[in-house]
């Protein structure tokens, strides 16, 4: 149930881009964007969409909300492997965006994804009352911004240097916003679009991107190149304090299984028909990429 769901989201919010795309002109920059946006588990535009099955919302109109975050990420990912972030090559299996083109196409192509992420959101299509897309585009910004995910990166470049190893509680407000900002607000939209409370959505977001997160660093340290389709031992690499550091291997994983528990008690009032959501709190401890 959840491996088809996940696979027709990744379908729906790639066919969506491409025609999002398609009418921009022929030039590097926008070749780096649709290469940007290709392939990946689409897990946070999964996301939207399957929030959005709980409260009956057309998926017509969820998907342009999916493909905004999807956008975003995207651009994240695109900044992350610039030499001045976390200087990576591999991404997905497949050349960077920087070595591929050139680090000022990078840094342009990740600027056009994240405003495309905001044009998306704010278009009739996404939603006929301004105010539901007011709310979405506030709700992204903060996410996406200083007050999330790019707060996020820069903790984790200034743990880099610091003088002394992140506790654990430091790191996982970093995680927080790093990865977690993206996800609470993905798991979040579908309720926004339906006018509902995202309460429940937003704690199971909460844990699942912890969960997440572990699950990364656990890559990290068991996972396979070939598998995960970027480098992997980095971390250890570069003596960053991380969750496996702090709790040891298998301490990650029995924190990753607890977070996981919670993420599923937190979709009780959705009932059955949040089954889909349930598996995927299992599959990001599971995932080998």
């Amino acid at each position: 149930m959840f491996e088809a769901a996940l696979a027709r989201a990744a379908e729906d919010i790639g066919a969506r881009l491409k025609v999002v795309l398609a009418p921009l002109p022929d030039q590097p920059v926008i070749e780096a964007m649709r290469y940007a946006v290709a392939g990946g588990k689409r897990l946070r535009g999964f996301l939207v969409l399957e929030g959005a099955a709980l409260f009956d919302v057309p998926r017509s109109r969820a998907l342009e909300t999916a493909c905004a975050v999807e956008a975003v990420h995207a651009y994240s990912l695109v900044h992350d492997d610039l030499p001045c972030m976390d200087d990576d090559d591999l991404r997905r299996g497949q050349p960077t965006v920087h070595v591929k083109w050139d680090e000022a196409t990078a840094v342009l192509a990740g600027d056009a994804l994240q405003t495309l992420a905001f044009e998306l959101l704010s278009a009739p299509a996404c939603h006929p009352d301004p105010a539901r897309r007011v709310a979405l585009v506030a709700g992204l910004a903060r996410a996406a911004g200083a007050r999330g995910m790019v707060l996020g990166q820069a903790l984790d470049i200034a743990a880099e240097t610091a003088p002394e190893p992140l506790a654990l509680e430091e790191i996982t407000a970093l995680q927080a916003g790093k990865t977690g900002a993206l996800i609470r607000w993905a798991a979040e939209a579908g309720a926004l679009l339906a006018g509902e409370d995202p309460a429940p959505l937003a704690s199971y977001a909460d844990a699942l991107g912890l969960a997440f997160q572990i699950a990364d660093d656990i890559l990290d340290v068991e996972g396979c190149e070939t598998r995960a389709g970027k480098r992997v031992g980095k971390d250890a690499a570069a003596g960053k304090a991380t969750f496996v550091s702090l709790l040891g291997l298998e301490g990650a994983k029995a924190r990753a299984r607890t977070l996981v528990g919670e993420a599923e008690a937190a979709l009780e009032p959705y009932g059955e028909k949040a089954q889909c959501l349930r598996e995927a709190a299992r599959f990001v401890i599971a995932r080998d990429r």
